[in-house]
């Protein structure tokens, strides 16, 4: 089960592929780890339940790919194409359109601005979106640090349950326009 509607995106050393049921497994062995969830919302049940990928992708991220709210891809290495090492999405929700996970092993090589890169251009040139808003706890200095390389920029703050518990979080924009420019 999954969205054909949704294309595999690549990058010069990821495959992002559309996430599907059969996911489950190896989303479960590397998603439950505190690195990974800490500075995700309370929408992430912690502890983990043994079902939670199941669940997840089953009940809410196929749906919503389904009803085209929502794209969610898995991230794989092209040296690995069958290791799930993490997960990107967009959303199309006033405030919150993307979000993603990455397996600690693979953090702090570049990996994560490679994906954000791929699906933010799938977001404006694609979707057609005008602007992305990414909501993120301050306290998430690598998840700040894409952010600031592709060249958003802080618009709000708030405070915002997360796993870790209350933190401050920051709302990051960058514009279609913008975006663009920054390519050129």
């Amino acid at each position: 089960m999954s969205s054909p509607t949704i294309p595999t995106l690549t990058t010069p050393r990821l495959i992002l592929r559309p996430v599907e049921l059969a996911d489950a497994e190896a989303w479960q062995a590397v998603f439950p780890q505190w690195d990974v969830v800490r500075f995700l919302t309370t929408k992430v049940p912690w502890p983990y339940p043994a079902d939670g990928a199941l669940t997840f992708l089953r009940d809410v991220a196929l749906p919503a790919m389904d009803r085209r709210e929502e794209w969610h891809w898995s991230i794989r290495p092209k040296s690995a194409p069958e290791q799930l090492i993490g997960a990107i999405s967009l959303m199309d929700r006033p405030g919150d359109n993307r979000g993603f996970w990455l397996d600690p092993a693979w953090q702090g090589k570049g990996y994560m601005a490679e994906a954000s890169t791929a699906v933010t251009d799938y977001w404006f040139d694609v979707l057609e979106k005008p602007v992305l808003h990414v909501p993120k706890a301050r306290a998430n200095a690598r998840s700040r640090r894409i952010s600031e390389v592709t060249g958003m920029r802080v618009v709000d703050t708030y405070e915002r349950d997360y796993v870790a518990g209350r933190l401050v979080a920051e709302v990051w924009e960058i514009t279609r326009e913008e975006w663009h420019a920054r390519k050129k």
